[in-house]
């Protein structure tokens, strides 16, 4: 390389380095406001809002500093998304964060300027809220959490662990856009196995417990519970309904094993909102979320719960808790 072309290189290089030092204090001396659009209360939220500010914090966010959080919860009740979204947009946030397909609908449909990031999506393909996960477009990135695939996974799992089962239920809100592809990948999962296939529509709090009531007369032996607003609210009444019904469970998220059931098997939910961290960060530098693809989970966990196991009189499969990524005894 030439002398000149060399020096001309340290002085671009340089530049950078100033207009990137440049950029950053500007940052730090900017007090940023994100709304979260979330699907349950933040103290049932705690793992994955505390993962979220962590990353937000690595990235050089700080509450109190130059960052402001405007947290809120459609409480389980997926018809709220839309007010609490046009409560976020007139508050002015910078960038709205969200989880679940109902609450980024919801943000989409609010503001088509401020930026969303996806902590956490079921499927955002042919919903309308994004073009492509290489390009979604518009003013929408983030997450995908697989949701459909591992409804299929999850039958797997209990035919495995319980060889015996004949029936598996699947209790979701078939409401959520989403919902029908887990439901029907559960049917083609169970049908591979020899298993039949029972819907339990759950689309209010007061029908949980009457999709339970319905176990017995349908001869219900196994259950996959669907992730969703409804079921993430509910997901303690969800576990004790289970245990008396001594149903052996597969949950969608280790959230539902943290309440006390028996298995679960999906993204690592902090995982995803530690890095929903890093796409925040670029597009406050800059970035247009629009060009930023959308990720998939980078971690799936199984998390297997023996205490609750024994309680119900159950046995795992040594090869089955071999696997899991954690074992909580």
């Amino acid at each position: 390389m030439r002398r000149r072309e060399f020096i001309a290189l340290l002085g671009g290089t340089a530049i950078s380095r100033l207009a990137d030092a440049g950029a950053r204090a500007a940052q730090a001396d900017r007090v940023y406001r994100i709304g979260i659009l979330e699907t349950v209360p933040a103290d049932l939220n705690r793992a994955n809002l505390d993962a979220l500010m962590q990353g937000l914090r690595d990235h050089g966010y700080t509450q109190g500093r130059n960052l402001e959080v405007d947290y809120r919860s459609a409480d389980g009740q997926g018809e709220r998304f839309p007010a609490l979204a046009a409560e976020l947009v007139r508050s002015g946030v910078d960038l709205i964060v969200t989880r679940g397909t109902p609450a980024a609908e919801a943000a989409k449909a609010a503001s088509a300027t401020i930026p969303i990031v996806m902590a956490a999506i079921g499927e955002p393909l042919g919903v309308g809220v994004v073009r492509s996960l290489a390009h979604p477009g518009g003013n929408v990135t983030g997450f995908s959490s697989y949701v459909a695939e591992l409804a299929g996974k999850r039958v797997e799992l209990l035919k495995e662990s319980f060889p015996s089962i004949t029936r598996i239920g699947f209790l979701q809100n078939l409401g959520n856009p989403v919902s029908p592809s887990q439901w029907e990948t559960t049917q083609k999962t169970a049908k591979a196995l020899g298993l039949a296939a029972e819907l339990l529509d759950v689309r209010a709090t007061k029908d949980i417990a009457a999709a339970f009531a319905r176990v017995p007369a349908h001869k219900v032996d196994a259950l996959s519970i669907g992730i969703d607003a409804l079921t993430q609210a509910n997901a303690v009444a969800i576990v004790r309904l289970a245990a008396q019904h001594r149903l052996p469970a597969a949950y969608p998220a280790r959230e539902f094993v943290d309440a006390g059931g028996l298995m679960s098997y999906g993204p690592s939910y902090p995982d995803l909102y530690q890095r929903a961290a890093g796409l925040i960060d670029k597009i406050f530098r800059g970035a247009n979320p629009g060009d930023l693809p959308v990720e998939v989970p980078g971690k799936l966990e199984l998390v297997v719960n023996l205490k609750t196991a024994r309680a119900l009189g159950l046995d795992i499969a040594p090869a089955l808790l071999a696997r899991a990524d954690e074992v909580i005894e």
